[in-house]
This record gives structure tokens, C-alpha cells and sequence, in this order.
């Protein structure tokens, strides 16, 4: 099932501001499972800056990192109505490299494991969780990350599986849609 962008947007704008008075949508699921295209498709709906757990995680290893970092950086700052300020994670160097800040914003689109722990609930005005098929979902991220990803598929599965054993993101999602 393809997700409808206008929809969620539309699921959004009725739920409370939570995040002095921004909306942040938090757009969770297993690797390779929808995240960063329907992110990318609700933040053109209602035209919010959008920010990638991918560019928080501190390398293969990093999942409870870039939770601590969508915290401290994202979603405290906006919650006590500062500007969120984060720093994305260089792949290549592998380390942290340039910031960027969101400012002006009246709402937030987050994507990527990691965005619906349980720490983030009091600043998420909606969690909408995708689900799709473990082929699936390798399928799409090797076609969208090649062999790259390759040899970190396992290892990073097992960071989900550990990670929403503790955080069981899936019963708390607002909106469950399944893409494949």
C-alpha cells in the first residue's frame, strides 16, 4: 500500500501542538520500511523542515546515540521554545561535520528509528509507525543505499530489535500503515 501524504498531513493538523506550539510528527519504522518517503511527501503537505535520524546516529553503531541526540539537540530545544540546532553525522569521515537549525518552523517532520522512543513522546504530536516485510524492506535499502548497507544489515537489525523491545514504538503509533 502506497501511504497518502495529504492524509497524514490532514491527521497532523488535529493533533496538540505539543512542543510550544509546534507540531512534530515523529515517522518511525524498520529499516528499509517507507520512513524518509513519506517524511519528505507530508513535510511538502505542510511544508515543515524534516530531520533525519540518519543524520544523528554516530555511525552503524549509533541508534541510542542519535536517540540522545534527537533530544538534546531537537526535541528539548523546541520544547522549551528555542531553536533546535543539530549537527549531521558524516558517513564518509565518520564523525559529526557541519550544523543546521531549524527556525521559524511550525512544525516538524522527524523520520527514522529512533524518533519514537519513549523519551520523545512529550514533544510528538503524532507517531505514525510503517510496517513492511523484512525482504521487502532489504530490498529497498539495498536498492537505495547499495552494497554499502550490505555488510550493516545484520548488524544494524539488531539494534531495532533491542531497541523496540525497550521502546515498543509500534503500540504507541497513532497511525500504523503498511507499505509492502
Amino acid at each position: 500500500m502506497t501511504p497518502d501524504p495529504a492524509a497524514v498531513a490532514r491527521w497532523l493538523r488535529t493533533r496538540p501542538s505539543r512542543a510550544a506550539g509546534i507540531r512534530v510528527l515523529a515517522v518511525e519504522g524498520r529499516s528499509g520500511a517507507g520512513k524518509s518517503t513519506l517524511a519528505a511527501a507530508v513535510a511538502a503537505e505542510i511544508t515543515a523542515p524534516v530531520v533525519r535520524m540518519d543524520d544523528l546516529y554516530d555511525g552503524w553503531d549509533g541508534l541510542q546515540a542519535g536517540v540522545d541526540a534527537l533530544l538534546a539537540w531537537v526535541l528539548r530545544p523546541l520544547g522549551r521554545g528555542d531553536r533546535a540546532r543539530w549537527r549531521r553525522y558524516d558517513w564518509t569521515r565518520g564523525r559529526y561535520a557541519e550544523w543546521h537549525e531549524i527556525a521559524g518552523a511550525d512544525a516538524v517532520v522527524v523520520e527514522g528509528v529512533g524518533c519514537g522512543a519513549r523519551e520523545a513522546e512529550p514533544y510528538l504530536s503524532g507517531l505514525v509507525w510503517l510496517e513492511a516485510g523484512e525482504e521487502v524492506r532489504r530490498g529497498r535499502a539495498l536498492a537505495r543505499d547499495g552494497e554499502l548497507y550490505a555488510p550493516h544489515w545484520r548488524r544494524w537489525a539488531e539494534q531495532e530489535e533491542r531497541y523496540y523491545a525497550r521502546h515498543d514504538v509500534r503500540s504507541r503509533a497513532g497511525l500504523v500503515i503498511v507499505t509492502g
